[in-house]
């Protein structure tokens, strides 16, 4: 069974930086994906960046390209979120969780905190 334990999540000013750090264990297979979503306050989930471990590839979405920096570290099965520059809208609740290749994401953790304040 796949656990995945968020933490680094915290509050920060607008303009601060966050690394928030998502420990994967149980995992007998490589993942085809990685990724870090979130939800904020009153909103669905969404997406904010993913990786492909087998090729390295990443993806971020619009409103956080440039300020955020997704990573793995296969040695420790440890996936990364680098968070700069960040935002009020960027509050909510970030999620890491894990792809098989045609099954969509269907391991998730439960989540760390980020609140920015103005």
């Amino acid at each position: 069974q796949v656990q995945l334990v968020e933490s680094g999540g915290g509050s920060v000013q607008t303009g601060g930086s966050l690394r928030l750090s998502c420990e994967a264990s149980g995992l007998t297979y490589r993942p085809y994906q990685m990724g870090w979503f979130r939800q904020g306050p009153g909103k669905e989930r969404e997406l904010v960046a993913l990786i492909s471990p087998g090729s390295g590839s990443t993806y971020a979405v619009d409103s956080v390209k440039g300020r955020f920096t997704i990573s793995l570290d296969n040695a420790v099965n440890t996936l990364f979120l680098q968070m700069n520059s960040l935002k009020p809208e960027d509050t909510g609740v970030y999620s890491c969780a894990v792809a098989r290749f045609g099954s969509g994401f269907d391991s998730w953790g439960r989540g760390t905190q980020v609140t920015v304040s103005s």
